[in-house]
C-alpha cells in the first residue's frame, strides 16, 4: 500500500494530525511538522479571512527555519482543510491562497472536490478527502485525489457510522492508493494497527487537543483528562449532522442532549432556546480514544509517546528468531 512520494522520508510516525475546528492553529501545525507529523488545521480556523495567508506564511517560514537548522530532521509537510460546501462563502478566496502558497496537502470535506484537486495538483501538491462510506469514497475518487480519509465510528467531530474493519476492507476491494484511518486513534499500538487493517496512516485529533499549543481553554483540555469513552456522546442536534462531543460540555451549559428533538439535518439554535452557548466553543467535541489521554502534554511529548509506543507494538509482533 502506497504512501505518497511527498511524504517518503519526511516523517517519524505514519501519522497525520486531523484539522480540528477552533483549536487547530499554527502553533499546533508546526510544532506537529516539527515533531514528524502532518499538522493540519481548519482554512476556517483563520478569522478574519485575511489571516489566512498570515498563517500560511507563519507555517511556511518556521518549518523552513526548522529545517535548514537541522537538515537531517524529518519535517513533515502540513495540510489545510477545506469544507466544500455551499454554505462556505470564504471557498474560493481561501483556496487562492493555499495555491498561492502552494500548500503542500489540502484535506478537502463534504463534497467532491473536483475543481479543487485540479488546482492544487497544478503545483504539484496533494488532496485528501474525508468519506463516511464507500458511497463517498467512489465518488470522491472520482475527482481524482491522492487519497482517502475513512472517518469511522468513534471519530471526533463530525464522525462516521462504519467499523473500520469493515470500512477499510470494503474501500480496499477496489482501492489500492493511500488510506487514512481516523477513529479513536490516541496510542501508538492503534496506529499500528491502523497500517494491520489496511491502511496507510492514522489520522490523530482527540489527543491534540490535550496539547499545550492547542488553541482552546485549559477547562476544555482538562475535560478531556478527565473523560472516558463513555463521556462522549453522539448526535445531530448540535450541528444537523451527526457529531461526537464530551457529554460534560453540555452538563456545564444546563442542557441534556438526550431531551432535545432531533437535528433532522438543521443545527441546534443554542441562543434563541436560552442558553447562552455555542457549538465547538461550547460544546466541545472529542472522540472515544479519550481513556487514553492522562494529562495536558505538549505536541511534541505527545508523538514521543505515540513513537514509542508504535515502535514498542511493532516489536512485541515481530516474529522471534530461532
Amino acid at each position: 500500500m502506497p504512501i505518497p512520494k511527498k511524504l517518503e522520508g519526511r516523517l517519524s510516525l505514519p501519522v497525520i494530525g486531523a484539522p480540528m475546528f477552533i483549536i487547530s492553529g499554527p502553533e499546533l501545525v508546526i510544532a506537529q511538522c516539527k515533531a514528524g507529523v502532518v499538522g493540519a488545521f481548519p482554512a476556517l480556523n483563520a478569522r478574519p479571512q485575511e489571516q489566512l495567508g498570515e498563517w500560511l506564511g507563519q507555517i511556511r517560514t518556521a518549518l523552513a527555519d526548522a529545517s535548514a537548522a537541522d537538515p537531517d530532521a524529518p519535517i513533515a509537510p502540513y495540510a489545510v482543510n477545506q469544507i466544500v460546501h455551499r454554505s462556505n462563502a470564504r471557498l474560493d478566496h481561501d483556496v487562492d491562497l493555499c495555491v498561492e502558497h502552494e500548500v503542500p496537502i489540502v484535506i478537502t470535506s463534504m463534497s467532491k472536490p473536483t475543481r479543487i484537486v485540479e488546482r492544487v495538483h497544478g503545483y504539484g501538491g496533494l488532496v485528501f478527502h474525508d468519506v463516511v462510506n464507500d458511497t463517498q469514497a467512489r465518488k470522491a475518487l472520482g475527482a481524482g485525489g491522492d487519497g482517502l480519509i475513512l472517518v469511522c465510528a468513534g471519530a471526533g467531530g463530525h464522525t462516521g457510522m462504519l467499523n473500520p474493519f469493515a470500512f477499510v476492507d470494503e474501500v480496499r476491494r477496489h482501492y489500492d492508493g493511500t488510506l487514512i484511518l481516523s477513529g479513536s486513534i490516541t496510542n501508538g499500538r492503534s496506529v499500528l494497527a491502523a497500517q494491520s487493517l489496511g491502511a496507510d496512516l492514522a489520522y490523530v485529533g482527540t489527543l491534540f487537543i490535550a496539547s499545550d499549543e492547542a488553541a482552546t481553554g485549559t477547562r476544555h483540555k482538562q475535560m478531556i483528562v478527565d473523560s472516558n469513552a463513555a463521556d462522549i456522546v453522539c448526535t445531530d442536534v448540535v450541528t444537523g449532522l451527526r457529531a461526537n462531543f464530551l457529554m460534560k460540555s453540555f452538563e456545564a451549559i444546563g442542557v441534556d442532549p438526550s431531551a432535545l428533538e432531533p437535528g433532522n439535518g438543521r443545527s441546534l439554535d443554542l441562543a434563541n432556546s436560552g442558553v447562552d452557548a455555542k457549538a465547538w466553543k461550547d460544546v466541545w467535541g472529542a472522540g472515544q480514544g479519550v481513556g487514553r489521554i492522562d494529562e495536558v502534554r505538549s505536541a511534541a511529548a505527545w508523538i514521543e509517546r505515540l513513537r514509542d509506543e508504535y515502535e514498542t507494538a511493532r516489536s512485541a509482533l515481530a516474529p522471534t528468531s530461532r
